[in-house]
């Protein structure tokens, strides 16, 4: 048996990749609260980005923060570059199908199972593949009772995960359900670790990639990621003004529709003069003219004025005889 060093630089590894991995599981849980707030396209679009800070972040750059502090004295480490990023891609890959189930299921337990069981299985293959990216002289086997452990541990951190996204809301519950996730997850990291025994080897030749040159890039790559995701939930609204923006579409949209009186109704937008101009109108036809009162007339006989009033004639005076 070979000795290896799974802490070779203190609590320094371990300390970082934890808190790397709450920090990838809070932004992960924030960004389901915000799913859980949609419906359709809305939602699946949180969901992925949660599947990126989860597994990639929260899983994926803790598993190998914690493997720089893995040493074998006296021997180089290197990776498979192709190997190790495809590690990477099943930690989100699983992440997002287990996202999905239980976000578009029906609330009840067996989405919530069947997410965590994939979940769980396929962090453990992202592990270990990750360990088998490893290039050394040495061959490698493990305990069995500790890698079924490891695997288990995986399953009841997946699942826990996908609960607390159907759960949390607060931003208090979810920094508890993050430093949560981040002790399963190193737990379950540290458990596969313990579970490798390394044997001498005669390989001799070996090609790959250095920690330094490789895994410290792309871990830088992943904080740039991590800071935009941040940038993204700190800048949208959330789960609680995403109701409350919805209630007051809602409200509006039944204002309109209900039956006020004219006095509360919204007064339209003024019309827009027509192009071109309408011609203009013919004017109004002038009202008949009215008839002329009738004139007295002169009675033949009487040689006096007949109508309603007596008219005189000559110097007489109102009301007598000429």
């Amino acid at each position: 048996m070979v000795t290896v060093h799974n802490f070779s630089y203190g609590l320094l590894n371990p300390v970082l990749g934890y808190a790397v991995s709450c920090l990838g599981a809070f932004l992960g849980l924030r960004c389901i609260t915000r799913a859980r707030a949609y419906a359709g396209f809305d939602r699946a679009r949180w969901l992925c980005l949660a599947a990126v800070s989860l597994g990639a972040a929260g899983i994926w750059a803790m598993h190998f923060i914690a493997m720089l502090g893995f040493t074998i004295p006296g021997q180089q480490i290197l990776y498979n570059v192709p190997l190790t990023i495809v590690s990477m891609l099943i930690a989100i890959a699983v992440v997002g199908v287990g996202l999905f189930i239980v976000g578009f299921g029906d609330g009840g337990l067996r989405p919530l199972v069947t997410g965590g069981v994939i979940v769980g299985v396929g962090v453990a293959s992202m592990h270990y593949m990750g360990m088998a990216a490893m290039i050394m002289p040495d061959s490698v086997h493990y305990n069995m009772p500790l890698f079924v452990l490891s695997v288990v541990i995986a399953v009841v951190a997946g699942t826990a995960a996908l609960w607390a996204g159907t759960r949390v809301r607060s931003t208090r519950a979810t920094i508890v359900a993050s430093l949560i996730m981040g002790v399963a997850v190193s737990g379950m990291h540290y458990t596969g670790m313990a579970a490798m025994r390394v044997s001498m080897g005669s390989m001799a030749a070996m090609s790959g990639s250095t920690a330094v040159s490789f895994l410290v890039p792309l871990l830088v790559g992943i904080t740039i990621i991590t800071f935009a995701v941040t940038l993204v939930i700190s800048l949208s609204p959330t789960e609680d003004e995403i109701h409350e923006d919805a209630r007051l579409r809602d409200r509006i949209a039944a204002d309109f529709s209900a039956d006020k009186p004219a006095s509360q109704r919204p007064q339209p937008a003024p019309a827009q003069p027509a192009w071109p101009p309408p011609a203009p109108s013919q004017p109004a036809p002038a009202p008949p003219p009215v008839a002329a009162a009738p004139l007295p007339t002169r009675h033949p006989s009487a040689g006096a004025f007949t109508g309603r009033a007596k008219i005189p004639r000559g110097p007489g005076r109102w009301g007598q005889p000429d």
